[in-house]
C-alpha cells in the first residue's frame, strides 16, 4: 500500500475524523473535557452487581487456537505475514486472527495524527518495536510487549511511546490482535482496515499467548513485561489468569484498561440492565460495536469471570493508570485493581500532581507523564521521576499535529 502522511491526504483526514467521531459517539461524549460524572453510571453498576442474572448473550470465545503461518515462527518477526488465530461464535458468527506488522510508521506526538496514519497504514509497526534481533541486557532483562486497544492497532497505539521505551534500553514488541470482519462479528468499525481488537477477548488472549512465547523464544528471556491500553489491559489480565501467562509476566502496566468493564457513559450499563429483564438489547448493539465492545460492558460474563477470584494473581506487579477525563472507561476508577495475596498494585490517577495533563482515554497513550510512569515501572532506579506537561483532550501532542 502506498503510504500517505497525515495532513497531505484528504482521504486520510476524512476517514480519521469520521471514525474518531464514531468512537466518541459510541461513548456518548460531548465536546467537553470535563471529568465524566459517575453517579448515574455507578448506581447502575451497583444494581447490576446486586446479583441480577443477565439475559443470555453470546459473548464468550471458543477454546480453539488454530494458527495460520506464512512466516517462520519465533525468530522471523520481519513482516512475513504470520497470522495466529482463534475463533468464537455468536449467532453463528465466528473467526478472527492476529498478525505481525510489516514495516514501520513514523513517530507521532499526537493521537489524532497517529490514528489517521494507522487507518491508512494498518499493518505498520510503531517506531522502536519488533527488532527480533534485540537481546535483553542484565539491566533490562525482560522484553516489553505492547498491546493496543479496541478499534486501534499496533501502530497508532504506540506511535509515541514505542521509540522512547526502546531508547531506554528495552527490547519492545507488538502485534495486531483481534482482527475480525463484519461477518465474523467485528462490528461496523471493522470494515475499516486499521480497526482491530474487535474479536472475542478470550481468543485475543490466546493470540497473545502465542506471541509472548515467540518473544521469549527469540530473546531468550524468562519473562516479559506487558504494557497495555484499554481492552489490551483486560485481555492481558485474562492471559495471566487463564492462558498460562502467570509465570511469564513480571510487570503489567495498563492505561484506561477495562478491568472491571465500563458503563460507556451509561450506555453499556443501561443495556446490561435491560438485558437483566430478559430483553437481549446488547445482542443487537453487538452488531455495531463488535464482540469485544459488548464484552467490556459492566456485568458482562467476560468481566464477571475475569474478576471472579480476585483482581490479581500472585507474582505479578501491577501499575494501573487511569485518567479523570476518560470518556470510554468510565467511571474511570473501574480501571483500578484491588491487590490480592502475592501481588503488588499501584493505582495511579494521571492528574494527581499534574492537573494540566487532561489526557482522555485515547490521548493518554500520547502523554509524556503516562510515558514516564511506564518507564518508572519498568526501571524505577533509572527513571525515578515523573514528567508533568500539558496534554490536551482528544488531540494529544501538546495541541500540535
Amino acid at each position: 500500500m502506498k503510504r500517505s502522511t497525515f495532513g497531505r491526504s484528504s482521504l486520510a483526514a476524512a476517514v480519521m475524523t469520521g471514525v474518531s467521531v464514531l468512537i466518541m459517539g459510541i461513548a456518548g461524549v460531548g465536546a467537553s473535557a470535563d471529568p465524566a460524572a459517575a453517579a448515574t453510571e455507578q448506581s447502575l453498576a451497583d444494581y447490576i452487581a446486586a446479583g441480577r442474572k443477565a439475559a443470555p448473550v453470546a459473548e464468550s470465545g471458543s477454546a480453539s487456537g488454530s494458527a495460520c503461518n506464512s512466516g517462520s515462527g519465533a525468530g522471523s518477526g520481519n513482516g512475513s505475514g504470520n497470522c495466529f488465530g482463534g475463533s468464537g461464535s455468536s449467532s453463528g458468527l465466528s473467526g478472527g486472527y492476529a498478525s505481525d506488522t510489516v514495516g514501520y510508521g513514523p513517530p507521532m506526538t499526537s493521537w489524532l495524527a497517529a490514528f489517521g496514519h494507522g487507518l491508512m497504514n494498518p499493518d505498520v509497526a510503531p517506531p522502536g518495536a519488533n527488532d527480533w534481533n534485540c537481546k535483553p541486557t542484565a539491566a533490562h532483562p525482560r522484553p516489553v510487549v505492547m498491546l493496543h486497544g479496541t478499534w486501534m492497532n499496533a501502530y497508532n497505539g504506540y506511535a509515541y511511546m514505542g521509540q522512547p521505551i526502546k531508547d531506554a534500553g528495552f527490547c519492545t514488541f507488538t502485534f495486531n490482535y483481534g482482527r475480525s470482519n463484519l461477518v465474523q462479528g467485528g462490528g461496523l468499525g471493522s470494515v475499516l482496515p486499521g480497526v482491530m481488537g474487535t474479536g472475542y477477548i478470550q481468543d485475543s488472549a490466546k493470540q497473545l499467548a502465542t506471541f509472548v512465547d515467540r518473544v521469549i523464544a527469540a530473546t531468550g528471556a524468562d519473562e516479559v513485561d506487558i504494557m497495555a491500553h484499554s481492552q489490551g489491559g483486560a485481555m492481558a489480565n485474562w492471559y495471566t489468569k487463564f492462558e498460562g501467562g502467570a509465570d511469564k509476566v513480571q510487570n503489567l502496566i495498563t492505561y484506561g484498561a477495562t478491568h472491571h468493564g465500563t458503563s460507556l457513559v451509561g450506555i453499556g450499563a443501561l443495556g446490561r440492565a435491560i438485558n437483566n429483564f430478559g430483553i437481549d438489547i446488547l445482542g443487537f448493539i453487538e452488531i455495531f460495536v463488535g464482540h469485544a465492545g459488548i464484552q467490556q460492558t459492566i456485568g458482562s460474563d467476560f468481566v464477571n469471570q475475569l474478576n471472579a477470584n480476585g483482581d490479581t494473581i500472585p507474582g505479578v506487579d501491577y501499575t494501573i493508570v487511569g485518567t479523570r477525563y476518560d470518556e470510554i472507561t468510565n467511571p474511570y476508577d473501574l480501571t483500578f485493581l484491588r491487590p490480592g495475596p502475592g501481588a503488588s498494585v499501584q493505582n495511579i490517577t494521571l492528574q494527581d500532581g499534574c492537573e494540566q495533563d487532561v489526557s482522555d482515554h485515547l490521548t493518554i497513550m500520547y502523554s509524556p507523564r503516562a510515558l514516564s510512569i511506564a518507564l518508572r515501572a519498568l526501571d524505577p532506579a533509572g527513571h525515578p521521576n515523573l514528567e508533568c506537561t500539558f496534554n490536551p483532550w482528544l488531540i494529544g501532542g501538546g495541541g500540535q499535529l
